[in-house]
């Protein structure tokens, strides 16, 4: 009985069958690899699709706020122009240069005390009358209705005065 099944035909049809039964078992496994590179095909395609979205979206942002931000540099621009802002700012500009010469150069602190009291002095003589347009003006239209005007407060013009600044003199 064991003879049959080992004779030349059947050891053909058991290689055969087992032949069957591998190429049965590689096709399946190309099937699923294949539908497996279909899924990533359409994942990558998706994703793709995704990041350009993404992508355009983020142009139009930085569009939008590369415009927003021409336009606040144009509204800056514009508000310096007014006159009481281009003062203000001349103003922040003299500070910001007096502190910085302060620190840096030694030889600039008395010299520049020095001309801030010449220059209070200035203001002071032509609040009193003494320059020559209020002379002339006091003399067709009369003496002022509120007297004297104070362009300083009473501690920085003594400071300047002394030759102290006004931080240290407020602050004192």
């Amino acid at each position: 009985m064991f003879e049959n099944l080992f004779g030349p035909l059947n050891t053909f049809v058991y290689g055969f069958l087992l032949g069957c039964v591998f190429l049965v078992m590689s096709i399946l496994s190309h099937w699923k690899t294949k539908r497996e590179f279909k899924r990533y095909k359409t994942h990558l395609s998706d994703k793709l699709d995704l990041d350009s979205k993404q992508i355009q979206d983020i142009n139009k942002e930085r569009a939008r706020l590369s415009q927003e931000a021409e336009n606040l540099r144009l509204q800056v621009a514009r508000l310096n122009e007014r006159p009481d802002n281009k003062m203000n700012r001349e103003l922040e500009i003299m500070a910001r240069a007096e502190k910085h010469m302060m620190i840096n150069a030694p030889g600039f602190a008395p010299a520049w005390e020095m001309a801030k009291s010449h220059a209070l002095s200035q203001l002071e003589a032509e609040e009193r009358g003494m320059s020559f347009p209020q002379k002339i003006f006091r003399k067709l239209l009369g003496p002022g209705s509120n007297g004297q005007s104070v362009a300083l407060p009473e501690a920085a013009a003594t400071a300047a005065k002394t030759g102290e600044s006004a931080t240290s003199a407020a602050a004192a």
